[in-house]
């Protein structure tokens, strides 16, 4: 079997485009893989078709040297808009993998470790910063069953704040506890706004409120500054989505204050190479909790990644707080019962594209959602 051509396409979601790719082969078999990154669709998009002609006449059965040609072979660092260009065409490789074989991925690597993925759900609180708005909307989401929710309740906030945004803040996490009860996991998105002090500051101050994590408080590439927020916050430090190779998560785990990791599979080439910073998350009695806050076919290949991981925590879940003509620009798409994701046994992804639906929704380049401008929670794009 050897892979003929590579197809893409994008859906106008207003808040992200989304960036999907096709690889077809000689034996008739197809498979389907997403490269979403936020602002730059139509650049990952490019990098797609630029590096095409290295896996023309390869077998995608031949995963890890493929992954070779399009990284190490390439001789060049494009961190994530690279690594999202060769996700959408790995994922596509274990999707038609999956079919030939007539098995679902996770049985590629050592099968399921559990029949059902505990999610929580993200995107839900979509409206004005307002206390009344988070607690309203919070009381829905776990009226749907959810049992964990993540929020970010910082505003447009970037490195300081002052006293009442700051209160404001507080207020809001404290709203969000009082509508779900003692019994429901908060997750709190920090986007990485803030500085070390900041940071600090706000953990000590949400923590009696018992957060189940403070996620990326300060941007990712300051290692030095992560660790030293983790080793005094009273509050679990989660991040990892940005990480675009897997020796940034080796500098970070040597440290041993970071226990919660949020692999971004896209950002990092795919699921195998995910798979492996599940093993080094656990040699360092870590769990996971990959990003998938991306569209219908990375939350799809999420499954299959946390079906199998071993140290898998718990399933980041956007799907149900998108557009409604979301769901249907693929087949089989990721459900939430009562909290939980059951994990289907259809061979591949157990997904396809439905490309009709996706050409009815083009690419708009004001799609996306402008974190550090004020209103950004209405999700209207830029």
């Amino acid at each position: 079997m050897k892979i003929t051509a590579i197809d893409t396409y994008i859906a106008g979601n207003p808040w992200k485009n989304w960036l999907f790719a096709r690889v077809s082969t000689d034996a008739g078999i197809h498979g389907v893989g997403e490269g979403t990154l936020n602002y730059f669709a139509k650049t990952v998009e490019t990098a797609i078709h630029e590096v095409t002609p290295l896996v023309l006449g390869m077998s995608p059965f031949d995963v890890e040297l493929l992954s070779q040609r399009l990284i190490r072979n390439v001789f060049t660092d494009g961190a994530q808009m690279h690594m999202c260009a060769v996700a959408a065409i790995e994922v596509a490789c274990w999707d038609i993998v999956g079919k030939a074989l007539g098995q679902p991925v996770y049985n590629l690597w050592g099968g399921r470790c559990r029949p059902r993925l505990r999610a929580y759900a993200n995107g839900w609180y979509r409206g004005p910063r307002t206390v009344e708005n988070f607690h309203e909307s919070a009381k829905k989401v776990v009226a749907r069953g959810y049992t964990a929710l993540k929020f970010d309740p910082f505003g447009s906030n970037w490195r300081m704040m002052t006293p009442a945004e700051f209160d404001l803040s507080i207020d809001i996490i404290g709203a969000v506890r009082e509508a779900v009860g003692s019994k429901v996991d908060i997750l709190i998105e920090g986007h990485s706004r803030f500085n070390v002090p900041t940071a600090l500051r706000l953990a000590e101050a949400m923590a009696p409120l018992r957060p189940a994590w403070f996620e990326e408080p300060l941007h990712h590439g300051n290692i030095a500054a992560l660790v030293e927020v983790a080793r005094h916050s009273p509050v679990p430090i989660a991040t990892g989505e940005n990480f675009s190779s897997r020796y940034q998560f080796a500098e970070l785990l040597k440290h041993e204050v970071v226990s919660i990791l949020q692999p971004e599979p896209l950002n990092l080439g795919g699921l195998f190479a995910t798979r492996k910073i599940a093993e080094m998350v656990d040699a360092h009695y870590g769990v996971l909790a990959p990003h998938s806050a991306q569209g219908p076919v990375c939350s799809a290949a999420c499954v299959q990644l946390n079906a199998s991981i071993p140290n898998f925590y718990i399933h980041e879940y956007f799907d149900e707080f998108n557009e409604p003509w979301a769901r249907d620009i693929v087949t089989h798409p990721v459900e939430v019962v009562d909290g939980y994701i059951e994990v289907p046994d259809r061979p591949g992804l157990g997904i396809d594209l439905n490309i009709e639906e996706i050409l009815k929704y083009p690419y708009r380049q004001e799609n996306v959602i402008p974190l550090f401008q004020e209103g950004w929670e209405k999700r209207e794009g830029r």
